[in-house]
């Protein structure tokens, strides 16, 4: 059965969730585009969007209607050659109106997984629990049959086990969107020895038409990805206990300097300690739980996000897409305060000097640095990130040798992806962590390696 039957009929599981939704919209919009093309006008298509979840289903309506808005006044130009024959469609508004309504009637939201019966394609982006998923997955085959494909979301859990837990028979591929689906380009496809071929070929060409820019991984718990931010945050957690012993920084204060010292001094987009609450606390508690069990004889596990969960303080984001506070509180989008475990609340950067005097003791930056985001469109910034990092590799401040620590430890972590076969290149974690995470230079860089013979002592 070919892609264009296939897009015929297809299903989300996890609809009305963070990924799902972002997931339903691509869907709805690739199956209104071929529903308007004259080859395709004796075709019906049916996007069924499944949640356990009644009201949020109705706000995931709501939000396809926006999204969509926008997604088509973003490209009226284009949408006018799928309305070529509708003569009564002369303005743009009216052909962005049009191809709403054309994207919104293909779905068909539901509680219920019998709805799905006869499903072709059937996108999964529940919980991450594989418990859940070998219950749920086998539910829908019995309704859907041998030929239904499956394409999970899965984030940590290896494709064998769901394909083996569900009793698949290879049609199962890991199809890791990151977060937003429907901005992110990046697309982690996992498979296994076992993944029918006609997945792995039908997979990459969804992807083309999604937009998405695909990078292939082999099937080990956490993946590129995750594999290289979970252990990115033990990094960092380490050198929480480690300025707290050398530094007498209380838990807060060392929470800050290394969160400034990740965004700042490695021009990244957000500081580690945002990126955990951009994920989510438990999130990534249970991603490092996962990758515990299932790679020999390694151990991922923080106490500190531990004794953060165990305090309620999980950050993750609101349906509006608005941080919810975590390790850090936020207040209009911006960082303004670390939780304090020993206080049970915030320290807000307002109250007092203590930012200040943190910042005296990160130090001054060194010369030729600036922001991610003065850099991010900057057709020179690869000329001015060498400049700088051969700067840092001489500046003798606390910054300066976290930094360095920082860069080396990333470069061993990218490493050892390709070297334990999760990644079948060193350009293959780059182009993960460059496109997924907006980092402007991949883990194994040249500027690590200005480092490595000057970290001793700070890590």
């Amino acid at each position: 059965m070919d892609l264009d039957t296939r897009l015929e009929n297809v299903a989300v599981l996890g609809a009305a969730g963070k990924m799902g939704s972002g997931i339903a919209l691509l869907l709805a919009q690739e199956m209104a585009r071929q529903k308007l093309k004259p080859e395709n006008k004796d075709r019906t298509y049916v996007l069924h969007l499944v949640d356990v979840n009644q009201e949020a289903l109705t706000g995931l309506m709501g939000y396809l209607r926006t999204q969509l808005t926008k997604a088509a006044e973003k490209s009226a130009v284009s949408l006018r050659d799928l309305y070529a024959g509708r003569a009564d469609l002369v303005e743009n508004y009216d052909i962005i109106a049009a191809f709403v309504d054309d994207s919104i009637s293909v779905a068909r939201p539901s509680t219920t997984l019998e709805t799905l019966k006869g499903a072709k394609l059937v996108f999964e982006a529940i919980i991450e629990d594989k418990g859940i998923k070998f219950d749920v997955l086998r539910k829908i085959d019995a309704l859907c049959g041998p030929e239904t494909y499956y394409f999970t979301n899965t984030s940590s859990i290896p494709i064998g086990v769901l394909d083996e837990g569900a009793g698949l028979g290879g049609r199962i591929i890991g199809y890791h969107f990151y977060n937003p689906p429907a901005v992110q380009r990046l697309l982690e496809l996992i498979t296994t020895k076992s993944t029918q071929p006609d997945l792995v070929k039908m997979g990459g060409d969804i992807a083309k038409r999604l937009g998405k820019k695909v990078f292939p991984a082999n099937d080990i718990a956490g993946f590129i990805g995750n594999g290289h931010f979970m252990r990115d945050i033990l990094h960092a957690t380490s050198e929480v206990k480690r300025l707290m012993s050398e530094e007498s920084m209380t838990e807060a204060e060392a929470v800050y300097v290394v969160n400034k010292v990740s965004q700042d001094l490695l021009v990244r987009p957000m500081g580690i300690f945002q990126l955990i609450d951009y994920v989510g606390v438990d999130v990534c508690r249970f991603i490092m739980m996962v990758m515990t069990e299932h790679i020999d004889g390694e151990t991922l596990k923080d106490d500190l996000l531990e004794r953060l969960a165990a305090k309620g303080v999980l950050g993750g984001q609101y349906a509006s897409g608005a941080q919810k506070d975590g390790v850090l509180k936020y207040d209009g989008g911006r960082v303004a305060g670390v939780y304090d475990l020993s206080k049970g609340g915030y320290a807000l950067f307002a109250e007092g000097d203590w930012t200040k005097k943190l910042d005296e003791k990160i130090g001054a930056y060194p010369a030729g640095h600036a922001a991610w985001r003065a850099l991010l469109m900057d057709p020179a910034k690869d000329d001015k990130l060498s400049t700088y990092f051969k700067a840092l590799s001489t500046t003798d401040t606390l910054g300066a040798k976290l930094a360095r620590g920082t860069l080396v430890r990333s470069k061993e972590i990218g490493e050892r992806l390709v070297s334990d076969g999760v990644a079948s290149s060193v350009d293959v974690v780059n182009g993960v962590i460059v496109n997924g995470f907006y980092h402007l230079y991949g883990p194994v860089n040249e500027y690590a390696e200005l480092m490595i013979d000057k970290v001793g002592g700070t890590r």
